[in-house]
């Protein structure tokens, strides 16, 4: 704990900052690849219609697995401000707390999942030849989805301790071997949609057991002690309200899923909603240095805060931003020289190459200020302010994003849903500064 003490309390800021956000981006990096090599395999290895079944049944997987990425990032904001507060009893007792909510939570909605599949699929958009593909998918990934859970769970709190490279680790393995088993269960023993899904299924598995490797291990200053599991009120009201906020965020998430594939379906078919498939993959590996900065902030953040540090924090904040916005202005660049050729990589299909390149340039428009909106929230997070972290997190998606992705299509068609992105992009950022500045401002003098 005192190595950890010095390291997040002393060290420079940038050089903490790129020491957790490089790892954290690497992992995020990883376990993007995977998605997009996953949907490169099925749309070449099975058809177009396997990339909308993907893009319809991931998201029902991770609202799920979600609850365990509340309660990791909730704990981890307990747990960074107790480090830095010096009181390891109470960090202890946050992870056990942790552990016990995470199990009971995923097992739960992962009955649920099994006994409401159909309506379940039904209303997230497996609409019409989509059903039965997405049905083969969902239900063999669905058995992964604890031990992905807790993976979600876990790997904020290894960032907490300090240990960036181990969170990177448990990122990379499940990525790894989910492409090999891709290509054996689908390409070699030809098993299809069900094949797929038993690779992602495996891939989450091994996941969450090496996470579980690394808690047991001595690598790791947290311990699982059973005694600790007994549920705290006060902690888990703490872990609730903050962890909350990244539930409520995938649950927006979730909800603008259903609203995007009801809109792309009506008004541009199934072969819009592989179009959003495409993009979607494409946004979650071109984002992730810009996810690993704001992953890296909040342990830098979170435990300075704890310290009363008041200028490192601010200097956090500061330096975030900014090489978020540095990061985000390259990705943007990126996406305009190689459109044609990053969807060429996924599909021949020739509606899928003609469509799909302008229509990601309007989603990406507001990539280079994303960094601030990530920001804005993380802190208030980080500091254990829940309200203010949930009005920011919801601002995109859920009070601009879901509106205007079912207003502007009445309109424009298909092309207001592509530019509800940077629109909601735009006005979420505005608020998001001025409500961050306010905050610096009164209570970081």
């Amino acid at each position: 704990m005192a190595q950890l003490a010095n390291e997040l309390g002393s060290e420079k800021i940038s050089k903490l900052l790129v020491k957790q956000a490089v790892p954290a981006t690497i992992g995020i990096l990883v376990m993007s690849i995977n998605m997009i090599v996953d949907t490169i395999f099925v749309g070449q290895w099975i058809g177009v219609l396997a990339i909308a079944a993907i893009t319809v049944v991931l998201p029902i997987a991770f609202l799920i697995s979600s609850l365990g990425m509340g309660i990791g990032i909730g704990g981890s904001s307990i747990i960074s401000r107790a480090l830095g507060a010096d009181n390891s009893e109470k960090a202890f007792l946050t992870f056990g707390n942790q552990i016990c909510l995470t199990l009971i939570l995923a097992i739960i909605f992962v009955l649920l999942g099994n006994f409401f599949s159909v309506p379940i699929l039904d209303l997230f958009g497996a609409k019409g030849a989509i059903l039965p593909i997405a049905s083969d998918y969902f239900s063999v990934i669905i058995y992964g989805v604890p031990f992905l859970a807790f993976a979600m769970m876990g790997n904020p709190v290894i960032r907490a301790e300090g240990k960036p490279k181990f969170a990177m680790y448990a990122m990379i393995i499940p990525a790894v071997l989910n492409i090999v088993l891709d290509i054996i269960f689908i390409k070699y023993l030809g098993w299809g949609m069900k094949g797929a899904g038993l690779a992602t299924s495996l891939s989450f598995a091994s996941c969450g057991l090496f996470i579980l490797y690394f808690f047991l291990s001595s690598k790791s200053e947290l311990k699982i002690i059973l005694k600790n599991f007994a549920l705290n009120g006060k902690i888990v009201r703490e872990i609730v309200e903050l962890g909350g906020v990244s539930v409520v965020r995938q649950g927006a998430i979730s909800v603008l899923m259903i609203v995007l594939n009801y809109s792309l379906f009506t008004y541009g078919g199934e072969i819009s909603i592989s179009i959003f498939g495409v993009i979607n993959r494409v946004m979650m590996f071109a984002l992730s240095p810009v996810l690993g900065v704001s992953q890296g902030f909040l342990p830098v953040a979170g435990f300075n805060i704890g310290a009363k540090k008041n200028e490192r924090v601010k200097e956090t904040i500061k330096k975030s931003i900014y090489f978020g916005s540095v990061l985000g202005t390259i990705i943007f660049i990126g996406i305009i020289i190689f459109k044609e050729q990053i969807i060429w990589i996924f599909t021949n299909d020739e509606t899928l190459l003609s469509e799909t390149p302008s229509a990601m340039i309007i989603v990406f428009l507001a990539t280079p200020i994303v960094t601030m909106q990530l920001i804005g929230s993380a802190y208030f997070q980080a500091a254990g302010k829940a309200m203010p972290a949930l009005f920011l997190t919801l601002l995109k998606q859920g009070i601009f994003l879901i509106p205007l992705a079912y207003i502007l299509p009445k309109y424009y068609g298909v092309a207001g849903v592509w530019w509800s992105f940077p629109i909601a992009d735009v006005l979420s950022t505005v608020i998001t500064i001025w409500v961050l500045k306010r905050e610096v401002d009164k209570n970081l003098k």
